[in-house]
């Protein structure tokens, strides 16, 4: 035990108030950055129609953040691992807010596109660094019972979110102020982590950040994601298009790939990666973070267009997913803090949720609501069940001074997941209702192009006969979407099932080999 004590002494030290208090700061922190995004998910059918963008835009507002959010995440980790934690995630919620600013006075689809392009910059810091800061704060074995409050807190901004998003839209207010609500209370979390997160800062004199890396990879996914929303309709899938975007996309990454392992400072550290567990819980994080952006992206369009509610209703019929997510995140917490394993509980939770997305691929717009709230409360339990503890699972195998690159890598590759679904699924829906649109106008004997250029989201715009087929080809398509989402999720239940079962260790650092060795034989459940 004395290595232990020794390594730990540091932050292993703070007493449960201490932790609290600078807990609290972290947590409004998440909330800012995740109600702030959540707000949008409800409002953003409003938000897209006033704007008269499209269906292809409406992805890429959602696609646009999590990108720059998804390539900035593994620089702001590996910057937590060399400069002071608590100004990085000060610095990351001033440019959060300064996005969500910009974005309020936006007028055409495209600058708002622009906005959340940068509001993802800060937000991918936020994801990140409250993760480090928790890690270098508290030992895994304990982190557990906090993770509960930590889901606790992401529940209630998902929650909460699209209700107030849809309250503000329906309201005087106007949809601009789901962007500006979010600033008093950025302010509100920075004098709080001011005054309640003190961390040691570890400074280094060779410091090296990959920029190179993080740039080719954010380049080579950009260009694989713009393919997928233009394939099939601006140009075929055999093209000289289609051949020289995905063949730069493979390229970059691949450049990717080859910087990575000759860097000093990989941003992407590949020791890390390839370590069995680390890989398989970034396999299975794909398909979590498909689940958690894709569920609260078209389940929002769904009810808004496809079944004709109002923002603040599809806020409320959200709520059974939310709960879930609330419910298993805390109760699955304190249950791994008491028995110090993670794999039963992430695989249980991926094997859930791939019941809730089969369920959701039923689908159509006449689907009763009582069904949709069950699949939907599937799918919750099965993020609150396995997102954090994959994150816990990588921030157990290494030491203090690479927690911050470890937990940055499994955010960055949620992110990834979350990026790639929602712009492929986004697709995928848009294909499928300019399709039902076209056969449904056909049918009733309508010409094509009687939507008088409006775009299909801003239904107000037009006729009451076209608004029907309208939102009978968004209802119907949406279960095909979540019907792709069940299959890739069955991606993480196989590799949740391949993980190696090993115990929390009970210390903030990384003990030495022979004593994590005996811990993983015969758990310290006395410590």
């Amino acid at each position: 035990m004395s290595a232990s004590s020794t390594t730990s002494v540091r932050p292993g030290a703070m007493s449960h108030r201490q932790i609290m208090e600078a807990l609290s700061g972290l947590l409004l922190v998440l909330f800012v950055a995740m109600a702030s995004s959540t707000i949008v998910s409800t409002a953003l059918p409003k938000i897209i129609g006033a704007l008269d963008g499209s269906q292809t835009q409406y992805t890429w507002v959602v696609t646009a953040t999590l990108l720059t959010a998804t390539a900035s995440t593994p620089i702001w980790g590996k910057l937590a691992d060399l400069y002071s934690k608590k100004l990085l995630v000060q610095i990351s919620i001033v440019v959060f807010v300064l996005g969500s600013i910009v974005a309020g006075f936006s007028q055409t689809a495209g600058q708002l596109i622009a906005a959340r392009a940068f509001q993802g910059l800060g937000m991918g810091g936020v994801q990140a660094l409250v993760q480090v800061a928790i890690a270098a704060m508290i030992p895994p074995r304990e982190r557990g019972r906090y993770n509960g409050y930590l889901g606790g807190v992401m529940a209630l901004a998902t929650v909460g979110g699209p209700l107030l998003g849809g309250l503000i839209v329906d309201s005087t207010l106007g949809w601009r102020w789901c962007f500006f609500i979010g600033a008093p209370i950025a302010v509100i979390a920075l004098v709080v982590l001011q005054k309640t997160l003190n961390l040691e800062v570890v400074r280094r004199a060779d410091v090296k950040i990959d920029y190179l890396g993080a740039g080719l990879i954010a380049a080579g996914v950009s260009t694989l994601l713009v393919w997928v929303s233009f394939v099939d309709s601006s140009f075929g899938w055999v093209s000289w298009q289609s051949a020289a975007m995905v063949g730069a996309g493979l390229v970059l990454l691949a450049l990717a790939v080859w910087v990575e392992t000759r860097v000093a400072e990989p941003v992407v550290p590949l020791d890390i990666v390839k370590q069995r567990n680390t890989a398989l819980a970034i396999v299975a994080s794909l398909a979590v973070g498909m689940a958690m952006f894709g569920g609260a992206v078209f389940l929002g369009q769904y009810f808004q267009i496809g079944r004709g509610y109002s923002p603040t209703e599809a806020g409320l019929l959200t709520i059974p997913m939310m709960a879930g997510i609330l419910v298993s995140s805390t109760i699955t917490g304190r249950m791994i803090t008491k028995s110090g394993r993670l794999k039963p509980y992430i695989l249980a939770g991926t094997i859930i949720l791939v019941a809730g997305f089969a369920g959701l691929s039923m689908l159509d717009h006449e689907t009763p609501l009582w069904y949709v709230g069950i699949a939907m409360g599937l799918v919750g339990v099965g993020v609150g069940m396995s997102m954090q503890n994959l994150v816990l699972s990588v921030q157990n195998t290494v030491s203090l001074k690479d927690i911050g690159a470890a937990s940055s890598t499994i955010a960055f590759f949620r992110s990834l997941g979350g990026t790639i679904g929602v712009s492929v699924l986004g697709a995928v829906l848009a294909r499928r209702v300019s399709e039902q649109v076209t056969s449904g106008l056909a049918a009733a004997g309508v010409p094509a192009g009687s939507t008088g250029g409006s775009s299909t989201l801003n239904l107000g715009a037009l006729p009451e006969s076209i608004q029907h087929i309208v939102r009978a080809a968004y209802g119907d398509a949406t279960g095909h979407i979540f019907l792709i989402s069940a299959a890739i999720a069955v991606v993480g239940v196989i590799a949740a099932a391949l993980m190696r079962p090993a115990a929390l260790r009970s210390t903030v650092d990384a003990t030495p080999a022979a004593q994590v060795a005996a811990e993983e034989k015969v758990p310290a459940l006395s410590k």
